[in-house]
């Protein structure tokens, strides 16, 4: 393989998790569209998993690499795993990505190392970076709202919010307490915050990680969203007098399919295998009479739960294609009955993982059904397909909100979720008045992130910023 020794070289390190990998893959791709070379950093236990039955797409200038999380190979990485993670990443993948940065340094087969670009949430590269005089720069993954969430850990300790003083404090509506001390984020209530406030424990990993990814990336001043922003203007607003150096180029998704060259296809990120036999099927039904069902790669629930939606999706006589993990269901019961599947016949496809964003633009998605991730969220509003919203945990809880009450693409069903409010919300979704104001609004953002991503648009205006200021970084740095 070819290359350049005075091209940029960008080292690129996700979070470990699927809706983190895709958005730093289509960032690592943008790169390379641009002159640098890539070289893109999974955890040993995801390499293998991706590549365990073939080699890397042999793209020029673009390699990949790993690191050690430190956890065992029997470990699953799911979501109960994540308090795991979030001890050992900091320090073993510490100490594995620094060794990794001297042998691409040293490497006669790729240029050295000219910058890296970390997930917000792997705040421990900025040591690494820092040793090797190295710039870095970065990028998270989530939405605006859902950061100016995490922003606000510091106060809730502050004013005596966290930790919650009891376990009551979880059902007894202490959780419907509005906080007021941010102005674009004012009559919030603590229940739409990042989940990880809700616990008793001040000492809670999952709490104090992100406080400090978010306190690791105050220091730096600079950093990347996937955000378009028309939809977020408010709360970029407060961003920026916190992150002088603030670059918006979302959606990703739009970004990509207009600079990425057509080869960089050929590199997928996908820990599961996708099954594209939906396609053809969705090839037999007509234009938006399909609600796609999708909780994606983290999200789990009770068999109860599972019912619930199964028995709400088949009553509302709608024809809909459900991905369910092999891991959705908490202790992996086997909840989809025989009857179920003898009502939904020819009208009901389920499989286990799906290529979400060819899915998604098929003409016959009427609907999403939707955890509420930050990829899933932009990529529907891409597309144009309004959403029923179920948030699971994190800062998925802010996407909703910010989805029904601000941007008018969504509506929200119960966390206790019931077959009936499944099957009302189904049918308004698909053909009700509120539904059609719903299709009507997303057609609008739809057009929005469409000039934002072209060229001449903020969010292809901000990608170019970013590449000219990374490289002046890269020329300052050189000349030390």
């Amino acid at each position: 393989m070819e290359f350049n020794m005075q091209k940029p070289h960008a080292v690129c390190i996700p979070l470990p998790a699927q809706g983190h990998i895709n958005p730093m893959l289509k960032l690592a791709k943008l790169l390379h569209s641009k002159g640098f070379y890539i070289t893109f950093v999974h955890t040993e236990f995801n390499y293998d998993k991706l590549f365990n039955s073939k080699n890397p797409s042999e793209i020029e200038n673009f390699q990949f690499e790993k690191v050690s999380d430190g956890l065992p190979p029997d470990n699953q990485r799911g979501i109960l795993d994540l308090p795991a993670l979030a001890y050992s990443v900091p320090v073993h993948c510490l100490n594995s990505f620094r060794q990794l940065i001297e042998k691409l340094n040293s490497s006669t087969h790729s240029p050295p190392v000219s910058c890296i670009v970390s997930d917000g949430v792997m705040g421990f590269t900025l040591k690494v970076a820092e040793e090797f005089n190295i710039p870095e720069i970065l990028f998270f993954t989530m939405s605006a709202c859902g950061l100016l969430g995490y922003l606000q850990f510091e106060k809730l300790i502050e004013k005596g919010y966290f930790p919650l003083k009891d376990e009551s404090y979880l059902y007894n509506g202490y959780l419907d307490t509005t906080i007021d001390w941010t102005p674009s984020m004012g009559g919030i209530r603590l229940r739409d915050l990042p989940t990880f406030i809700r616990t008793t424990n001040p000492d809670d990993i999952m709490f104090n990680y992100n406080l400090q990814s978010v306190n690791n990336a105050l220091k730096t001043g600079s950093l990347i969203l996937n955000t378009l922003d028309d939809m977020e203007q408010e709360v970029l607003d407060v961003l920026k007098t916190k992150f002088p150096n603030l670059y918006t180029i979302g959606p990703i998704y739009l970004l990509s399919r207009q600079i990425c060259e057509p080869k960089l296809e050929l590199i997928e990120s996908n820990l599961w295998k996708e099954d594209e036999k939906c396609l053809e099927w969705l090839d037999g039904k007509e234009p938006r009479t399909v609600v796609y069902v999708n909780f994606g790669s983290l999200v789990i629930m009770t068999p109860k739960q599972l019912s619930e939606f199964a028995w709400g999706l088949a009553n509302s006589k709608y024809s809909f294609l459900w991905v369910i993990r092999p891991n959705l269901v908490e202790g992996g019961a086997e909840v989809i009955s025989g009857d179920f599947l003898d009502e939904i016949k020819r009208r009901g496809l389920i499989l286990d993982w799906c290529p979400q964003e060819k899915v998604l633009s098929h003409p016959s998605i009427g609907g999403f059904l939707t955890h509420c991730g930050w990829n899933s969220t932009l990529e529907s509003v891409s597309e144009g397909v309004p959403m029923i919203c179920w948030p699971f945990f994190a800062e998925q809880q802010m996407n909703c909100l910010y989805m029904c009450n601000e941007w008018g693409i969504g509506m929200e069903i119960d966390v206790n979720v019931e077959r009936e409010d499944v099957e009302g919300l189904v049918r308004e979704l698909m053909d009700g008045k509120t539904g059609l104001k719903m299709r009507e609004k997303i057609m609008e953002w739809k057009k929005k992130a469409e000039r934002a991503t072209k060229p001449g648009g903020e969010s292809y205006i901000e990608f170019d910023l970013l590449v000219e200021n990374l490289k002046g970084e890269i020329a300052k740095s050189t000349k030390k």
